[in-house]
């Protein structure tokens, strides 16, 4: 059989870009900005290298995976190219190579388009978005959720106009940890994890710490935690518990070091997004496992502590916001971001 984009051109994919007159950027240097993520050797990762390893093997890994990561300038090139070398590729067969391996445009919050890899990148890519007519706009660049990128470079027309982007509006950004749901499993493309919805509507900076299958609140994790300069602590931290006893031994605790460092920073406690049809009994323990953490906090007097639950977070898909009863679809996540919106307007968190 053909391959589909023979007969449908809105399916063509390419590989190379010919393009006259183009110049790339190396997306480390300024005037771009690159947030949520660090770099040392050149390499992106989204925590200190010796936390990573001192917290788990799977951390230690996951590490390297770009999930919230972006770059973020101003130009009036009329394309956006972007040429990438990747240490690893994230490929799952109910996932979105868009999503895993991908990175997509936004032009201010506007939607622009995404750079679609190739069914087998073989750790490169390249790929293009055609902007239109010249004019200054503002470019967010969103990295891939589940692979570990070690170059990206900007492609621009080389008589564009290239300037360091507008701050966030929050100096100190939210700081999200979690499962593989927080590092942004399963969405379509990196733009449409919840976190990302979240920025967005508030302009605000981020930082994903999502470790999928390997968050488990242990004491090295915390530590460092505690200790970052955020404005707004999102705690999803449930499932990866490998039981309802090491949840409860460790779930409060987590808090309580956190909150111990941080007596005024809000932080929202979130079970997993499961809708109630779906739920089974030991969902409904862990759930309860972490409101107690939050009744605790609320009969010592902390006002700053808010809870989210699983109906919360699906009440606009229902128990059709999953790829797999786990991990959200794009639906999913625009729920899950419904709910935090609204909680964070209504309390003024940011």
């Amino acid at each position: 059989m053909s391959d589909i984009a023979s007969i449908d051109k809105n399916f063509k994919v390419g590989s190379t870009i010919d393009k006259q007159g183009i110049k790339f950027y190396d997306a480390k240097s300024a005037p771009f900005v690159i947030h949520g993520l660090m770099i040392s050797d050149g390499v992106f990762h989204r925590i200190p290298i010796s936390v990573a390893e001192s917290t788990s093997e799977g951390v230690k890994r996951l590490n390297y995976n770009t999930a919230g990561g972006r770059v973020r300038f101003k130009t009036n090139s009329p394309y956006v190219a972007i040429s990438v070398k990747y240490s690893t590729l994230g490929r799952m067969p109910h996932f979105a190579f868009c999503g895993s391996v991908g990175f997509d445009l936004y032009e201010g919050t506007r939607y622009v388009n995404t750079f679609i890899p190739t069914v087998d990148p073989k750790n490169e890519h390249e790929s293009i978005i055609n902007l239109g007519e010249p004019s200054m706009r503002d470019i967010t660049i969103n990295f891939p959720l589940y692979s570990s990128v070690n170059e990206l470079y900007i492609g621009l027309d080389e008589n564009a106009e290239i300037e360091a982007p507008e701050s966030y509006s929050n100096e100190k950004p939210i700081v999200y940890y979690g499962s593989s749901i927080t590092q942004g499993g399963c969405a379509s493309r990196p733009g449409t994890c919840y976190q990302a919805h979240v920025s967005r509507r508030f302009n605000a900076d981020y930082v994903n710490l999502g470790f999928s299958g390997n968050a488990r609140a242990e004491d090295t994790i915390a530590e460092y935690i505690k200790g970052l300069d955020m404005g707004l602590f999102v705690y999803d931290y449930d499932h990866n518990a490998p039981t309802t006893d090491y949840l409860k031994a460790t779930h409060e605790k987590m808090f309580l070091a956190i909150r111990e460092a941080n007596p005024s920073l809000p932080i929202i406690m979130m079970s997993r997004p499961l809708h109630k049809l779906n739920r089974t009994e030991s969902d409904n323990r862990r759930m309860k496992i972490i409101k107690a953490t939050y009744e605790n906090a609320r009969a010592r007097g902390d006002r700053n502590v808010y809870f989210l639950n699983g109906d919360d977070l699906t009440e606009l898909c229902g128990n059709e916001g999953t790829v797999d009863n786990c991990h959200p679809t794009d639906l999913g996540f625009a729920s899950m971001a419904d709910a935090l919106i609204r909680l964070i307007e209504a309390e003024n968190l940011l």
